[in-house]
């Protein structure tokens, strides 16, 4: 899990590079979620999915609250993974 910091008037992508992890899969299916889900907290704007990447669109925040964004992707074989990084938003 990784660590990103983000002003709340920021509007950012972030990306997750599959390849290393897909061992001649594809991607085929992908979902983001931002925990806590609260009222002025982090949302997703817009996702993107590519055979070996992932992206999303991450707008707002509260100052001082520290947010877990995940993407979870499904694999052209069926598995299922997924990934983590913590938002920690402050003003910049």
């Amino acid at each position: 899990m990784s660590m990103l910091c983000k002003d709340p008037q920021a509007v950012i992508d972030q990306e997750v590079d599959w390849s290393a992890y897909l061992a001649g899969q594809m991607v085929v299916a992908s979902g983001w979620s931002v925990a806590p889900n609260e009222a002025g907290g982090i949302t997703i704007e817009a996702e993107a999915r590519e055979p070996s990447r992932t992206s999303a669109r991450l707008a707002g925040g509260i100052v001082g609250r520290v947010y877990r964004v995940t993407n979870q992707v499904t694999l052209s074989d069926g598995q299922v993974d997924e990934r983590s990084l913590t938002v920690r938003v402050e003003e910049r």
